[in-house]
């Protein structure tokens, strides 16, 4: 029992530690977030800029072509690592259920994975098809996001898929973390995307990951900070294009979709942090819980020896 004990005393060590990690490294996943925001800032007031002057054109650009939908990539970000509750096995259960969801309506399914639970997941399953697959650590960066955007642009482009689909787990606190479906491609002029609903967003709005600390317990907040579509009025309606607008738009949007994409990664990193940081910390409650409970049972075991030795020493002295 006493061994019991001290194993138990050391795994809280050992997640009270893992928690504390998680814990900076969700430090770290805001400020990648901030660091990002004025290029995202900047980049979205062209787009509406751009979108301005073409109000009264039609749009020729690949990226917002619409076509009648045969064939939809459905692009899954899940973790790399375990250990951080139902993090991975809600985005799994929910690609599972779009999927089946779209090849209900006649639809095919193409499948490009992000993360190495993903992977291994989807790979054992040979009814689903496998497009492409990504794993991007627990720093992502530019690189993998463009990796992953490339591989999207060009089936998109070429005409495989006719609807790529982004499903990612969206960070809300630190015991709530809601895996959602957002449409990437095909997009809309002014760098908006639509869920699957139908209602459009916009994703130029920056939200930081602050560590904080609640009724004596460490807690995450999400705090939004103004969009930058906001601003676009403050673009130079008299700023002259050396190329046409239609142009730049289609050197933009591509710029926007590669952002979208690494502010997703981000998203969900930040989402895997703090289920990691829930899950040892309940963990953590658990180990100490039981050393309590496993301390009492031995103390009482203890003292039932102790008590039993004094009474018969006491009788072999009174005989």
């Amino acid at each position: 029992m006493k061994t019991r004990i001290d194993s138990t005393k050391s795994t809280k060590k050992i997640t009270d530690a893992m928690k504390l990690v998680a814990a900076a490294k969700v430090r770290r996943a805001q400020d990648a977030v901030v660091n990002g925001r004025p290029f995202a800032e900047n980049l979205v007031k062209v787009l509406f800029g751009v979108n301005d002057r073409l109000r009264q054109e039609d749009v020729d650009s690949p990226l917002t072509e619409v076509r009648p939908v045969k064939t939809v990539s459905l692009v899954i970000v899940a973790g790399d690592r375990g250990l951080c509750g139902g993090f991975n096995s809600f985005v799994i259960k929910k690609a599972e259920k779009r999927v089946e969801e779209l090849e209900a309506m006649g639809v095919a399914v193409r499948l490009v994975l992000v993360g190495n639970k993903a992977i291994k997941y989807f790979k054992r399953r040979p009814q689903y098809t496998i497009a492409g697959q990504f794993s991007v650590g627990q720093a992502p960066g530019t690189k993998e996001a463009q990796s992953i955007a490339d591989e999207i642009f060009a089936e998109f482009v070429s005409g495989e898929v006719d609807k790529v689909e982004l499903l990612f787990t969206k960070f809300v606190s630190l015991i709530n973390s809601d895996p959602v479906i957002q449409t990437l491609l095909p997009m809309a002029p002014s760098g908006e995307m639509c869920d699957i609903n139908g209602a459009c967003v916009d994703f130029a709005e920056d939200e930081i990951f602050r560590l904080t600390s609640k009724d004596g317990k460490m807690a995450v907040e999400r705090d939004s900070i103004g969009s930058a579509t906001a601003d676009s009025a403050s673009f130079d309606s008299g700023l002259i294009f050396e190329q046409e607008p239609s142009q730049l738009l289609d050197a933009l949007l591509p710029l926007y979709m590669n952002s979208t994409v690494l502010r997703t990664l981000q998203e969900s990193l930040a989402s895997e942090l703090a289920a990691r940081m829930n899950a040892m910390n309940a963990a953590s409650d658990n180990a100490k819980a039981l050393a309590k409970d496993l301390t009492t049972k031995y103390n009482r075991k203890r003292q039932a020896a102790i008590t039993s030795q004094i009474i018969e020493i006491v009788s072999g002295a009174s005989a």
